[in-house]
């Protein structure tokens, strides 16, 4: 078959090359990627903090404690407006509605320190008040007064006139009424005095008006009912600290 096709066709012609035929050839059709890959998130860089500064440096050794079992040195009163009275190793001030009774340390005075005093209260509501007394001299002090609804704040008195050094702000530590009970912390260094409560920062005054004095303690009835706190356990700690020098601004 081969010799007779090529006889019949013109010289100058070439064999034509056979096509294979088409197989199959499936559909590409495309892949589908459910869960496509995402970009690799940069990773967040949290700051670095520095510890909580200590908000009570160069607290020594304890100079003072009073387990207030000496009536005499402690100003004590009776009246029918209220009571100063140590029992039991407690001092309890007790008073009428709308009567101011306060009670200083007769021994002692101090200047840089770190003082501690438990108070309770048992009759107290409302803006009845009470609290610590420190670098008194006569009708001249610091007040730091804890209120039956929570708040706490600073004064200083200068003969009987009462300037506040910090407006009432609300703290968890102090106790909302009646009973309750509360460490009471004053760490003095010169012009800065600082509150604890329960051993917990509560607020800082700069003050240079009263730079020693004694140590006291308050209520105040701002309602209709009478007030009681009791106060016991005093422990009064040496302070060895230099507050740093500010650098002078150019």
């Amino acid at each position: 078959m081969t010799y007779l096709i090529a006889a019949c066709l013109p010289l100058d012609s070439t064999l034509p090359t056979a096509t294979p035929l088409p197989t199959d050839i499936p559909i590409q059709t495309p892949t589908i990627v459910w869960f496509p890959p995402s970009a690799t998130p940069t990773l967040l860089t949290f700051p670095t903090y520095t510890a909580t500064p200590e908000m009570k440096p160069g607290v020594g050794s304890v100079t003072l404690t009073d387990d207030f079992s000496d009536k005499k040195v402690w100003d004590t009163a009776v009246s029918d407006q209220g009571s100063a009275a140590i029992s039991r190793n407690r001092l309890s001030l007790a008073i009428q509605p709308g009567v101011y009774l306060a009670s200083l340390r007769r021994e002692g005075t101090f200047g840089n320190f770190y003082a501690e005093i438990t108070a309770r209260p048992s009759l107290c509501r409302g803006e009845d008040n009470y609290g610590v007394i420190v670098r008194g001299v006569g009708s001249s002090y610091y007040r730091f007064v804890l209120s039956c609804n929570a708040q706490v704040r600073a004064e200083r008195v200068n003969g009987g006139i009462r300037l506040p050094l910090l407006e009432p702000i609300p703290s968890g530590d102090a106790p909302r009424g009646a009973p309750g009970e509360v460490i009471i912390g004053i760490w003095a260094v010169g012009s800065d005095i600082r509150l604890f409560l329960n051993g917990r920062y509560q607020f800082g005054i700069k003050d240079k008006s009263f730079p020693s004095g004694a140590i006291g303690v308050f209520v105040r009835s701002e309602g209709d009912a009478p007030m009681s706190v009791t106060f016991s356990d005093l422990k009064v700690y040496d302070v060895d600290y230099v507050p740093p020098t500010r650098t002078p601004s150019p």
